[in-house]
């Protein structure tokens, strides 16, 4: 039963944000969309610790000041996982660019670590310092779980270096 209510809770929330999102006209930002290049550590706090590698891709849309993004990451346990989610840059002075960020996972454990299903959560963020060429070189750590709606329900958390380069021409 619980299991039910959440599943409905988790639709529910997911549709209301949708919603929401395309009742708003996207904007252009001032900032350019980037292809995001990661490499780290998976399962860093448990014993199934691999390496992962990632790429991403950060639209310039902004809905209020929400972001789009997608991304596909895969681990040397042969893990694989697509992803689309939302997130949100806060700017300390000019150069440092902290982005908290949440999205619906697709994933396969291949020979990694069972997370309890293929419909899963990320959640984190990424701390990064921003060039002159509006580049970024940044940390990210995040959470990914199926929030109870299988079990077993273990999570793993990530921790990966980033370096995100613009793709269309920066603004002046």
């Amino acid at each position: 039963m619980r299991k039910s209510r959440t599943v409905k809770l988790a639709a529910v929330v997911f549709a209301s944000a949708c919603l929401c999102a395309m009742a708003i006209a996207p904007a252009r930002a001032e900032e350019p969309d980037f292809f995001g290049f990661s490499a780290g550590g998976y399962d860093v706090n448990d014993d199934q610790t691999a390496a992962e590698f990632r790429v991403e891709y950060r639209s310039d849309l902004r809905f209020w000041r929400v972001m789009p993004f997608v991304g596909l990451a895969g681990t040397t346990d042969e893990a694989i996982y697509g992803f689309a989610g939302l997130g949100l840059n806060f700017y300390l002075g000019r150069r440092v660019v902290i982005q908290p960020n949440a999205a619906l996972v697709g994933y396969h454990e291949g020979n990694g670590k069972d997370l309890g299903g293929e419909f899963q959560f990320r959640t984190g963020g990424e701390i990064a310092w921003r060039f002159d060429n509006w580049s970024r070189l940044g940390v990210a750590f995040h959470h990914i779980s199926n929030a109870g709606i299988d079990d077993p329900n273990p999570g793993t958390e990530l921790l990966v270096l980033t370096y995100s380069v613009p793709f269309t021409k920066v603004p002046k």
